[in-house]
């Protein structure tokens, strides 16, 4: 045998033999076995702040909820954030509330450290680019720890949450998928924790709408029936026709056109702005239903003067020239306005919310690159969130990175089996809030609408629980002028929070 042989017959045992790597534990495992799952992390902090104007002693408990299958076996980890009040006597009467943030692929970084956790990042109010570190960090007084035990909840993918196992992310990474995780995450917590008896309630944004109503739909069904006592909801998505702006979605260019005429008002580009914004805003939206929208049904029908009078409103409202609006055939897509509106001071505005001013390189694109209301925060949050669980949470999560956005890929919207009958259509779970509603006559909800928010516009939210057969005698209705986060504008994170603590308080009273 030659020595090329040999060496080739020797490397080929080699690589035949299994070799030996380190399992999370430190232990010596083989690499052709699978390594043991470690035991779920917990990290377990104690605290007091001032809430609401009261001294609230409470526990902060940062660990792992493995989600597990039939026979028991763990599927996934998924990441909480827990404050629970001491030393109560019958913890049982006090509310707790899940609480996520949306995407999907999104933690719960934004609603934790912006306005519902015991501290907060403070960005600058009044629309400008949060800079460069460090950030101020206060404690949150005006958060709703007094009246509500508070649970962060990072879906799979997101966070430190991650698969176990051979168990992958798509098996989570879909609408029902997600919904039926976090229902499942519910369950196994309040029952660790001894909280059957406690009221509950979901707290979500943006896509977490979406997830809560889905979420409300499972808990008050299945085989561990858990009723709710109320939702909140922060930049509601629950049925995406109307936050959808595309060329052939009608529906859109009507859901839309408050709140464009909002931000042109914000930023002077409206001649006659009326009296307050709420009564501009009430015209708008008249016209939006009585003349715009039956135009647009009309298209090429439409009379041309009727035509010409339909364009000249547009543009007063929007605060486009009645050329722009005219070549648009009276349809200005949602994502152009963001460009077009202040086109001509070279500049262009924040998606999330519309106070916001991007300095894009190119500015003859049709669309902006980048959204200034977002890339204007997110380095303070970022660098907040990861320096508070380091050092006050005493979270070590031993080198494992935590995804504040991202973590999530090939998202499922399918709400049928695979391979079964389905046509494609908007994303819809209001019906799952409308069914879980009339199941249980005791569930309220809380919208929070925000002015400029152009990801999910308010008017979408007045029309959305209007044509789903929801209890509207049991909604409550709220608007800032702000945006899709509209706790990052001071007065109106203010007034959401005095808002959301009413809200309690009328929905936990027998």
């Amino acid at each position: 045998m030659t020595r090329v042989h040999r060496s080739a017959l020797l490397l080929a045992l080699l690589l035949a033999l299994p070799s030996t790597v380190r399992s999370d534990d430190g232990e010596p495992t083989m690499e052709n076995e699978k390594a043991p799952i470690p035991e779920p992390h917990r990290f377990v902090t104690h605290h007091t702040g001032t809430f609401g104007g009261r001294t609230v002693r409470y526990t902060a408990t940062a660990g792992e909820t493995y989600l597990r299958d039939d026979d028991g076996k763990p599927t996934a980890s998924v990441f909480t954030f827990a404050y629970d009040e001491d030393g109560l006597e019958d913890p049982t009467t006090r509310p707790v509330t899940f609480v996520w943030n949306g995407g999907p692929g999104s933690a719960s970084v934004w609603l934790h450290m912006g306005t519902f956790g015991p501290r907060r990042v403070v960005v600058p109010s009044d629309a400008s680019d949060d800079g460069a570190p460090p950030y101020p960090v206060e404690e949150n007084t005006a958060t709703i720890l007094d009246v509500t035990d508070l649970v962060f909840v990072d879906p799979v993918g997101t966070g430190f949450s991650r698969p176990l196992g051979e168990h992958e992310g798509k098996e989570f990474w879909g609408l029902d998928e997600d919904a039926s995780s976090i229902a499942q995450l519910i369950r196994l917590w309040v029952t660790e924790n001894g909280r059957w008896a406690s009221p509950k309630y979901l707290l979500g944004e943006s896509f977490g709408t979406t997830r809560a109503a889905a979420v409300a739909g499972y808990l008050e069904s299945g085989r561990e029936d858990m009723s709710l006592n109320g939702l909140v909801l922060i930049s509601q998505a629950l049925d995406y026709t109307g936050s959808t702006p595309e060329p052939d979605n009608i529906l859109a260019f009507v859901s839309y056109l408050p709140t464009m005429a909002a931000t042109a008002r914000y930023h002077g580009r409206v001649a006659e702005p009326g009296t307050d914004l709420e009564s501009f805003l009430a015209e708008v939206r008249r016209f939006a239903t009585d003349e715009y929208a039956p135009a647009l049904l009309m298209g090429s029908d439409l009379p041309a003067e009727r035509r010409a009078e339909i364009a000249e409103r547009l543009a007063a409202y929007t605060g486009l020239s009645r050329e722009y609006v005219e070549r648009a055939d009276l349809k200005v897509l949602a994502w152009r306005f963001l460009k077009e509106l202040l086109r001509d001071e070279g500049v262009a505005i924040g998606r999330l919310d519309g106070r916001y001013e991007g300095d894009d390189i190119d500015d003859t694109d049709v669309e902006p690159d980048g959204d200034p209301s977002s890339y204007g925060i997110d380095g303070a949050f970022n660098a907040a969130f990861h320096d508070y669980i380091r050092r006050e949470l005493d979270v070590d999560m031993e080198g494992r990175p935590y995804h504040v956005s991202g973590g999530v890929e090939s998202w499922n919207w399918r709400t049928v089996p695979e391979g079964g009958y389905w046509e494609p259509s908007y994303v819809d779970t209001a019906p799952a809030l409308a069914r879980a509603m009339r199941r249980n006559p005791e569930l309220r909800v809380m919208v929070a609408n925000g002015y400029y928010d152009f990801a999910t516009p308010f008017f979408d939210a007045e029309i959305t629980f209007r044509r789903h057969g929801i209890a509207t005698d049991r909604v409550e209705m709220h608007y800032y002028e702000a945006g899709h986060m509209m706790y990052i504008h001071d007065p109106s994170r203010q007034r959401l929070m005095d808002d959301v603590r009413r809200f309690y308080g009328e929905s936990s009273t027998p």
